[in-house]
């Protein structure tokens, strides 16, 4: 399936966490993906420069903290190396799914900016109504 467009709002509350410098439009979001559902029970799974969804990308941006959870996923753990399969597994191996530590980061970083991402959304918003919300 082919990549979404991120919506205008979504972009503006990423930028206001993530920075404008970064790579925001590199991120592919692919929704209704074979390879998140191969993942049982997984609403999105991560790759380098990839957002994987279950379902559809409107569901996805309607959810500021899985927003947030995935793109940390990608932006500071993918990119800069820190994130790879094997090392991921090895933490479920060993520690489980709920306190594997890139997971306890992503939910820690997603509570963190929540407000923040949410506000910079509504302000995007705001400014240009002709946008449908997202």
């Amino acid at each position: 399936m082919s990549p979404v467009e991120v919506p205008a709002q979504v972009l503006a509350g990423l930028r206001r966490v993530f920075g404008e410098a970064s790579p925001l439009e590199q991120v592919r979001i692919i929704e209704h993906s074979r390879l998140c559902r191969m993942h049982l029970g997984a609403v999105a799974t991560t790759r380098r420069r990839r957002i994987y969804l279950s379902g559809s990308a409107a569901d996805f941006f309607g959810e500021p903290l899985l927003v947030l959870h995935e793109y940390c996923h990608v932006l500071l753990q993918w990119e800069p190396g820190r994130l790879t399969r094997t090392r991921y597994l090895w933490e479920c191996a060993r520690r489980g799914y709920w306190r594997n530590r890139f997971e306890v980061e992503a939910r820690a970083f997603a509570r963190r900016y929540r407000a923040l991402y949410v506000a910079a959304h509504a302000a995007a918003a705001a400014a240009s109504p002709a946008q449908s919300p997202a």
